[in-house]
């Protein structure tokens, strides 16, 4: 899909905690920025976006680097997204949330496209999303996710992993996310939109899934 829409899709990003902050906030910048640059670009027309944070509740969550975040919404009134972004971190106690994994299942089966960022990888297959074919996720959690996930061909060395149909996406450690989340806006909203979002970012976009940077 590329264009103008007629309402701005919904992008949903899960808010937990422990959440690694650029995981999180990567993504929302690059989505909420989308929708700034589309403004410039076509004065007028409809936002193409509209960019929130959920939580189990609406309170507080404390990022992994101590970084509070508000979420716009707890599942229990969550909007269904067009677009579910599940970043990662420590993600130990939202694998062992029921309410958490239902929920991730709940959006991504109404979702026009749902990414993993980093270990949220982890939350997807946890959650009954990524249950076969080719993932990543951050190169230190390589080994963990081909041990619990056999059912997975996971892949090193990429930025990002998109699964046949284009509607799953897992992308590797922290930063690939923002390389992740431009991709889905070229998908969504057209090449022009993610260029100029990327530059107003002043990002050097990796616009495909090149090999990443070998591991210090």
């Amino acid at each position: 899909m590329t264009g103008p829409v007629a309402a701005p899709l919904r992008v949903a990003l899960l808010a937990f905690d422990d959440v690694e902050a650029l995981d999180l906030a990567g993504p929302y910048e690059v989505f909420t920025t989308a929708v700034r640059m589309a403004a410039r670009l076509t004065p007028g027309a409809v936002a193409p976006f509209a960019v929130h944070c959920v939580a189990r509740t609406s309170q507080a969550v404390r990022a992994r680097a101590g970084l509070r975040v508000w979420p716009d919404a707890g599942f229990a009134d969550a909007a269904q997204p067009d677009v579910l972004i599940v970043p990662g971190g420590v993600v130990d106690a939202a694998r062992r949330c029921p309410d958490t994994l239902a929920w991730i299942a709940r959006a991504a089966s109404g979702a026009r496209m749902t990414a993993s960022v980093c270990t949220g990888a982890f939350l997807l297959a946890d959650a009954g999303v990524l249950t076969s074919g080719e993932a990543t996720t951050h190169w230190e959690d390589i080994a963990e996710l081909r041990a619990q996930c056999p059912h997975l061909q996971v892949r090193e060395g990429v930025r990002w992993v998109a699964q046949p149909g284009g509607r799953l996406y897992t992308s590797a450690g922290i930063s690939a996310g923002i390389d992740l989340s431009l991709h889905l806006v070229e998908r969504l909203a057209g090449r022009a939109l993610a260029l100029r979002t990327a530059r107003q970012m002043d990002y050097a976009w990796t616009d495909n899934p090149q090999p990443a940077q070998p591991a210090a």
